[in-house]
């Protein structure tokens, strides 16, 4: 992970509904304090997207090197994490992954960090990060306190 400079993100989807949800709370949450690159497909070349006061150029995600990219955020699809997430990955990037392409797998870690945050210790570059989809996040959440408390069958 990168320590001698700003953290680096990527943000894969930048130009759909969740990419610029992700900018914006980046933008909110650390504003200056990191470098974000917004990351769409040869179609969104010449476009910009919002992050916080400024506009951010799109890169093409299928030319972009994750070399110095700290954590990379993917919500392109499931189609497109397959090739590029691990490619992040490879890099060094922790990635964490918005898709369904990963979520059935045993090699990455499923994470809802309210009810099993613990899976997040120590992973590092590299790492491969899934999660469950909208409604399930939900689900869990209001569930793990009483799974904890009496035990769910």
């Amino acid at each position: 992970m990168n320590t001698e400079h700003t953290l680096s993100i990527a943000v894969v989807g930048a130009t759909g509904a969740v990419g610029e949800t992700m900018l914006e709370i980046l933008a909110e949450r650390l504003g200056t304090k990191i470098r974000v690159h917004a990351l769409a497909s040869a179609r969104s070349l010449g476009t910009t997207v919002s992050f916080g006061h400024k506009e951010l150029d799109v890169e093409v995600l299928e030319e972009f090197d994750f070399a110095g990219i700290d954590y990379a955020l993917f919500s392109a699809g499931a189609s497109v994490s397959a090739v590029h997430a691990l490619r992040a990955a490879r890099d060094g990037a922790i990635v964490i992954d918005n898709t369904s392409e990963f979520r059935y797998s045993d090699a990455y870690p499923l994470v809802v960090p309210e009810v099993n945050g613990h899976e997040l210790d120590g992973l590092g570059p590299g790492a491969l990060i899934a999660n469950p989809n909208c409604s399930t996040i939900q689900m869990v959440v209001a569930l793990a306190p009483i799974h904890a408390r009496f035990g769910i069958a």
